[in-house]
């Protein structure tokens, strides 16, 4: 899974891939880490990484997490670039959009067809990586106006796979 994590004021990329109890994960492309997570009670994590062990307690915010660890509080934001958020400028934006993947994949299921009204957030192609199906959605409300995959083609990060205007 691939996220962009903000704390307080850095912006960063994270790689991570759970393993049962734990994970492996990456900042930044930098070298791959283990760690294990395991919830000891509501809001706070037992976390175990290159053999030390630190507590964390998470409290939710309006718009972030606040993180204390080792004694220090973070603002933390997480975004998933695969979830669609509507407060997104860009969703506002006239003219064609296109829906792309943000990883390698294998299209599962194409839910929509050319010449097709969507609404905001609707699915519109299922493309299915590292065993998991992840929908692709409409950015904004409009019409479909071209469908690029069809079920059982392979994409890669980036690709193209459908257009709304």
């Amino acid at each position: 899974m691939k996220l962009t994590v903000q704390v307080d004021e850095r912006v960063t990329r994270l790689d991570v891939v759970r393993q049962g109890g734990g994970c492996r994960f990456r900042f930044d492309g930098g070298a791959e880490q283990d760690a294990t997570l395991e919830e000891v009670e509501p809001g706070v994590y037992s976390i175990l990484l290159n053999g030390r062990s630190y507590e964390a307690k998470i409290e939710p915010g309006a718009d972030r997490l606040f993180v204390a660890v080792g004694g220090r509080r973070f603002a933390v934001q997480v975004r998933d670039p695969r979830a669609w958020d509507p407060g997104l400028k860009s969703r506002c934006s006239e003219g064609r959009e296109s829906i792309s993947t943000p990883m390698p994949g294998k299209v599962v299921r194409v839910l929509v067809s050319e010449g097709d009204s969507v609404q905001a957030g609707q699915g519109i192609i299922v493309v299915e990586a590292m065993k998991m199906q992840n929908e692709m959605k409409a950015p904004k409300a409009g019409r479909v106006v071209s469908v690029d995959v069809r079920p059982g083609d392979t994409v890669a990060a980036g690709q193209v796979l459908a257009s709304v205007e």
